[in-house]
C-alpha cells in the first residue's frame, strides 16, 4: 500500500511539474504576443451602444502612464474638438467660420507642408484661441522610428518652423500620423515633454474623391458621440466644412460644451 502511494505521489508530482512549465510555456508565449503586438500597434476603437464611449487598443489610465489620452472624462458631457492636416485644399476657413460663431475651441495637428504653405491659415488659427499642435514635420510611420534621435528630429522640426511663423513655442502635444504608434514611441513622447494624443471618435473623411454625404456624416458624429470625446476630423473635408455649423449645434442640442485639450490634462 505504502509503495502505491509513493508511485501515485510521483506520478502527481511529475504531472503538476510538466503542467507548471506548459502554463509557464503558454504565458511566455502570450508575453511574446503582446509584446509583439505592441510593436506594431494602429490606434483602433470598439463601438458597442449609442452614446457610449467605446473601448480602444488600451484603456485610460494603460495610456496615462505615457501622458497619452484618448478621452477624457467619461461623466462629464464635454467634447474636446481636433483637427489633422496634412495640406490645405479650401476647407478649413469655413471651419474656422463655423468655430468661431459657436466660441468652440479646437487642436489643429499640423505637419510641415501645411505650414510652409499656409502661414496666414496657421496665425489665424492661434489668434482666434485654437491650439496648433505637432503631427511631425514628415508624417512618417512613426512606430518604425526606434532612435530617440530620429524621433526628437521629427517633432523638433516642426517646432522649429511653427515658431518662425507664429513667433511663440510650439505647445508640446503630438498625434501620431494615422495613430501608428508603439510603447516605446509613447515613451520617447514622454521623455521629450509631449503629451500624446489619439481619439475616441473619427470617421472615414479623408478620402476627397470619395466624400461621405452630409447624412452619413452626421449619423457617425451625432449617434457615437459620447461624454469625454476626444473627436477626430480633417479639415481637408469637404463634408466637414459643410456640416460644421450643423453638426456643432446638435451637439450642442444634445447637451454637450467643448473643452481644450489643456483642460482635459488637467
Amino acid at each position: 500500500m505504502n509503495n502505491k502511494r509513493i508511485f501515485m505521489t510521483v506520478i502527481l508530482f511529475i504531472t503538476c511539474f510538466f503542467l507548471g512549465v506548459g502554463i509557464s510555456r503558454i504565458k511566455n508565449a502570450s508575453k511574446e504576443v503582446l509584446l509583439k503586438r505592441a510593436k506594431e500597434e494602429n490606434w483602433g476603437l470598439g463601438f458597442t451602444e449609442k452614446g457610449r464611449p467605446p473601448t480602444g487598443n488600451a484603456t485610460a489610465d494603460e495610456l496615462k502612464k505615457y501622458d497619452a489620452y484618448y478621452i477624457g472624462d467619461t461623466n462629464e458631457k464635454i467634447i474636446y474638438l481636433t483637427f489633422d492636416a496634412g495640406y490645405e485644399n479650401g476647407n478649413t476657413p469655413p471651419i474656422l467660420e463655423a468655430l468661431k460663431k459657436h466660441q468652440v475651441p479646437a487642436c489643429f495637428f499640423l505637419v510641415g507642408h501645411y505650414i510652409e504653405k499656409n502661414p496666414e491659415l496657421v496665425k489665424q488659427m492661434v489668434e482666434e484661441g485654437h491650439m496648433v499642435a505637432n503631427h511631425t514635420y514628415s508624417h512618417p510611420n512613426m512606430h518604425k522610428i526606434s532612435s530617440i534621435d530620429a524621433f526628437r528630429k521629427e517633432l523638433e522640426d516642426l517646432e522649429v518652423l511653427y515658431k518662425e511663423v507664429v513667433g511663440q513655442d510650439m505647445p508640446r502635444y503630438y498625434r501620431p500620423p494615422q495613430g501608428k504608434y508603439n510603447i516605446e514611441n509613447l515613451k520617447m513622447a514622454k521623455e521629450l515633454g509631449y503629451k500624446t494624443f489619439f481619439w475616441s471618435l473619427a470617421y472615414v473623411d479623408w478620402y476627397n474623391d470619395k466624400q461621405p454625404t452630409r447624412e452619413q456624416a452626421l449619423d457617425k458624429l451625432v449617434n457615437r458621440i459620447h461624454p469625454g470625446a476626444i473627436v477626430l476630423l480633417h479639415s481637408t473635408s469637404k463634408t466637414n466644412a459643410e456640416i460644421m455649423d450643423e453638426l456643432i449645434t446638435k451637439w450642442k442640442e444634445l447637451g454637450y460644451s467643448f473643452g481644450s485639450l489643456e483642460d482635459l490634462v488637467q
